[in-house]
């Protein structure tokens, strides 16, 4: 074999090794950046498959107080009122990879008879993950709080599409992070989530667990009857970075759900 021609072999060989190479780090990096034990919502971590990923993700698949829930029936009683305690916070916006969560100044709370809650922070799903009567609405914001025992209450709030933008709502789209694992913070953009809430605060409630691993369960949830509106633009601008981020319908088994009337 001609000496050229020897090293042309050489150099191709070299050059489709080291390709094999960046091809396998690429696929491998693909792979890392897409840790199996890391949930989603779609594919093989998707929710059918959150129980089996992780033991601690069990009760996601074997749990009998699962949230969301579709909301057929309720049961009129006579239920405290909700009381919102909420205080002025400044923006901390954050982008954690599932959805857009605003995290809350300490000092604000929620208050159902005697029980204290404070608020740590609230995100939002699309669609809403709680359906009334088989209905979801386009999304719904989760206001989270936990009281001095560690326990945890989630106010629901629907939001349906109206005809013009909100206000706070856009100030939080335009702060909006694209990165995942972002977190932006405003100390002089300051506002109070209870301008969110509507002047009707009646509600349905239920004991059920969280909507993302590990689903623990003993969550008291308080899902607010009348929706916040917001315009389908600002519907469209959440959608853009998370198209859907919402867990499948849970079983009710035996719970009742009450009605505040």
């Amino acid at each position: 074999m001609h000496p050229t021609s020897r090293a042309l072999i050489i150099s191709l060989s070299l050059m489709a090794a080291t390709s094999f190479t960046i091809a396998s780090e690429k696929s491998h990096s693909k792979k890392t950046a897409h840790d199996p034990s890391h949930w989603s919502y779609e594919g093989e971590t998707g929710p059918s498959n959150w129980g089996s990923m992780k033991a601690e993700f069990g009760l996601c698949s074997t749990g009998k107080q699962q949230s969301p829930v579709n909301i057929t029936e309720a049961y009129a009683q006579d239920l405290d009122p909700l009381q919102f305690q909420y205080q002025e916070s400044k923006t901390s916006i954050q982008n954690n990879g599932h959805t857009i969560q605003l995290n809350y100044d300490p000092g604000s709370y929620l208050i159902v008879g005697t029980d204290r809650y404070q608020l740590l922070q609230f995100h939002f799903h699309t669609p809403s993950e709680e359906a009334i009567g088989g209905q979801r609405y386009p999304m719904v914001a989760h206001l989270v709080h936990k009281n001095d025992a560690g326990q945890l209450a989630v106010v629901a709030l629907l939001i349906n599409q109206g005809s013009s933008d909100n206000e706070i709502i856009q100030k939080f789209w335009e702060k909006m992070p694209s990165n995942h694992n972002e977190t932006r913070g405003y100390d002089q953009i300051k506002y109070n989530v209870s301008d969110l809430l509507p002047n009707n605060r009646s509600y349905w409630t239920l004991m059920g667990s969280l909507t993302t691993p590990p689903c623990s369960e003993g969550v008291r949830w308080l899902i607010l009857k009348n929706p916040l509106q917001i315009s389908a633009k600002q519907i469209a601008r959440f959608k853009k970075e998370f198209p859907m981020n919402a867990r499948p319908i849970q079983s009710l088994q035996q719970r009742a759900v009450l009605d505040s009337n």
